[in-house]
């Protein structure tokens, strides 16, 4: 049986009152999931249109099923191991601005619209040039935002009431901040009136927020058994851990507008987030995306495997132990403490965490999470931290696309695979190939918004630990990194 608002007897509707930017897995069980649950347990009545953020994307999947889907937590609940299916009914439309521009503006113009969510990956908070006040939509989110606030600032003459909350989810720091500092600057690059100017800075909220939930996404490999318990077929079963926690930097009357705490949900509002953020950040993501290439490579698919596997396992433990934690701020015990409880989720045994979909966008996921750590890991100690300098030669190594005779599948922005298709075509496998292409990477200020060939020995380290994978496999690299006395450190 299909699942759709005829034939799932129990969905509800409730007036839109949240935009969201974003359809994939992560915004349905986290914030979604929230608003979920504040309808049904204290009556916070708000539905979502969800505005897909790219020409592609999945929308119409999403309005296939008239906005519903399952999200399946498994997990540790009170100490005890839990598998729990919700359906989220509080999705009223999707809408794609490149087909239905018109759809997109009634949204944008609804009058009781008061927050907006978004998760368009790091890279989605950026600045782009080329967007143009005329265009149907702009390329980028924080284009999209300033033309979306101009409507409504015009639409209600102005009225400080009809202002918005953001709470944007892109693992960027500072993200609110972030956003408005671009909005701003798209309103003042298309000459908008001071008047409007004004109003964004008095009617709307930029909350800078921290996002906490491991979602590995949609089930395929037990889809089927799924639907089955479900009795539906739902075509967007998300699963997530039970674990949630968001942190959000806000004035107190945002708290009182969106009581989520009230629901019992792990959400917390704060005045200043920058702790929060930096030990989530690197220690959770920063382990994700600093292992993923070290574990695929090799030939581990899931972060649980990954972490019960001798090496692989010693090597996310070091990384974070040695190298993440004493660039902290905290006491030591506070900070294991923490570490403690992340990499324990790790382990979790109800989630099949892959690899390949954390390798999504690896370039600015490592520019976010992990560049922090090696540059303040130098500054402090005055030497680098050789898990993180192996990490990034590992993350090098896995944009071949190929290792030990076996093709995989890369994903991220277009440029970067064709660069580093170019970077690897050329590269014949010898040390001082090796070491260029090295710089090439080091040298992409685009990425890494320096040139990370100054960072002293930084280029040398990398090649010499790129040159060991393509020699030996990353199998026999990594126990190399665990033992310096390996001999193997020795190869040049």
């Amino acid at each position: 049986m299909k699942l759709n608002r005829q034939t799932a007897a129990t969905a509800k509707s409730y007036p839109t009152r949240i935009l969201q930017f974003g359809e994939g897995n992560f915004l349905r069980a986290f914030s979604d999931w929230i608003v979920d649950k504040m309808n049904k347990t204290i009556d916070f009545n708000s539905g979502i249109d969800v505005v897909q953020p790219l020409p592609n994307g999945m929308v119409n999947m999403l309005n296939e099923q008239d906005g519903l889907f399952h999200v399946y937590l498994k997990g540790i609940k009170n100490g005890k191991p839990v598998q729990e299916y919700t359906l989220v009914d509080c999705i009223n439309n999707g809408i794609n601005p490149y087909t239905d521009f018109n759809q997109y503006q009634q949204a944008i113009l609804n009058p009781e619209l008061r927050f907006v969510f978004s998760n368009t990956t790091e890279a989605g908070i950026s600045w782009d040039a080329n967007d143009r006040f005329d265009m149907q939509p702009q390329n980028s989110f924080p284009g999209k935002v300033a033309a979306l606030l101009y409507a409504r600032y015009k639409a209600f003459n102005g009225d400080p009431k009809k202002g918005l909350i953001f709470f944007p989810a892109e693992l960027i720091d500072r993200n609110g901040d972030m956003l408005k500092k671009y909005v701003l600057q798209h309103a003042e690059n298309w000459k908008l009136e001071a008047g409007f100017i004004q109003w964004i800075n008095d009617a709307n909220c930029f909350c800078s927020t921290l996002v906490d939930r491991i979602v590995p996404g949609f089930p395929k490999d037990e889809i089927k058994q799924i639907q089955q318990e479900l009795g539906f077929e739902d075509n967007l079963v998300v699963v997530g851990e039970y674990f949630h926690f968001w942190v959000i930097e806000a004035p107190e009357w945002v708290k009182d507008e969106f009581p989520a705490e009230k629901a019992g949900l792990d959400v917390k509002f704060v005045k200043d987030m920058t702790k929060y953020r930096e030990q989530k950040v690197q220690v959770l993501n920063g382990c994700h995306t600093g292992s993923y290439a070290v574990s695929f490579l090799s030939g581990i698919e899931t972060v649980r495997e990954a972490y019960e596997n001798l090496e692989t396992g010693e090597f996310m433990r070091e990384l974070v132990y040695d190298e993440v934690l004493p660039v902290l701020d905290g006491t030591e015990t506070e900070l294991k403490s923490f570490a403690k409880k992340i990499l324990e989720r790790f382990k979790n045994p109800y989630i099949r965490h892959h690899w390949q979909s954390i390798a999504l966008n690896a370039m600015s996921k490592w520019e976010t999470r992990n560049l922090p750590t090696l540059l303040n890991y130098y500054e402090n100690h005055g030497m680098l931290p050789q898990k993180v300098v192996f990490s990034l030669a590992a993350m090098i190594a896995y944009f071949k696309g190929e290792a030990e005779g076996k093709t995989y599948k890369v994903q991220d922005d277009q440029w970067i695979l064709d660069f580093y298709k170019e970077a690897w075509d050329v590269c014949d496998g010898r040390p001082v190939s090796i070491y260029k292409l090295v710089e090439k990477v080091l040298n992409l200020e685009k990425v890494w918004k320096r040139n990370l060939n100054e960072v002293p020995n930084l280029t040398i380290s990398v090649s010499h630990y790129l040159f060991l994978i393509q020699q030996v496999g990353m199998k026999k690299a990594v126990k190399a990194v665990l033992d310096v006395n390996n001999p193997l450190m020795k190869m040049s």
